[in-house]
């Protein structure tokens, strides 16, 4: 069967849940069978035939078929649950009372407190080292009415804002209001990254915390090593701290 370019993962990593998996095999097994029916050279149907011959439909029968198989999507923006709730997996803590929620990352680097009263509750990918670390207030924005409720009122002073969506899109309206950003998803190169570089917001993406709720006073070590494509497509591990300061 003819290999084509794109059944290499361009990244060099696997993809991140069996769900994932499974919709790209079906898209490229897609694209291979549209490409043998056309009988053109390839760089003639990617750049041409391609665009027809690849249908919204075609995208939509893969994943009526996921879906009937009882498989669910692992979402990275609450709206995408909320929105269609029968094809996503459920999002705990998403409701708008937050008191109670905390992100609970496996990989987590927890440990207790040291002399100076700092307890690290994770780790993340920071994407602009900068001069000093950040301490803020930990708020989670999680959902549309938290934005509405920041646009209307006005994100508090020294918010960082705890976040999964690594897309930007749910918090731009007030993106440039938050003093840092903590993105459970993405990589450095995700759109929010971008943003926030360009904001001179300090931000880690791809960060696994635990146990940091609503109103904490949080740690960011911002003069950590930014990192890199070059570290990612390396799979070089580099991360920067999360603190609680309890004292």
């Amino acid at each position: 069967m003819t290999r084509l370019f794109g059944d290499t993962d361009k990244f060099g990593d696997h993809n991140s849940t069996p769900v994932v998996e499974a919709f790209h095999l079906a898209v490229r097994a897609l694209v291979r069978r549209r490409f043998a029916e056309s009988g053109r050279p390839w760089h003639e149907f990617v750049f041409g035939a391609a665009v027809s011959d690849i249908t919204k439909e075609d995208f939509e029968s893969i994943d009526r078929r996921l879906l009937a198989y009882g498989h669910r999507y692992v979402w990275s923006a609450v709206v995408s649950q909320q929105e269609r709730p029968d094809a996503y997996l459920p999002a705990p803590g998403a409701e708008d009372d937050l008191a109670a929620f905390s992100f609970e990352h496996p990989d987590a680097v927890v440990l207790p407190p040291d002399t100076n009263g700092l307890e690290q509750r994770g780790i993340g990918d920071n994407v602009v080292k900068y001069d000093a670390d950040l301490i803020g207030i930990a708020r989670y924005v999680r959902s549309s009415p938290t934005v509405l409720h920041y646009l209307n009122e006005g994100v508090p002073k020294g918010t960082i804002a705890i976040i999964d969506d690594s897309g930007g899109t749910l918090t731009a309206p007030i993106l440039g209001q938050f003093a840092g950003v903590l993105c459970a998803g993405g990589t450095v190169r995700s759109h929010l990254g971008i943003l926030t570089r360009e904001y001179g917001i300090p931000c880690f993406m791809n960060a696994k915390l635990s146990g940091l709720r609503e109103g904490d006073t949080i740690r960011m070590e911002c003069s950590g090593t930014a990192k890199t494509a070059e570290n990612y497509q390396k799979s070089m591990e580099m991360t920067s701290r999360v603190w609680r300061v309890t004292r």
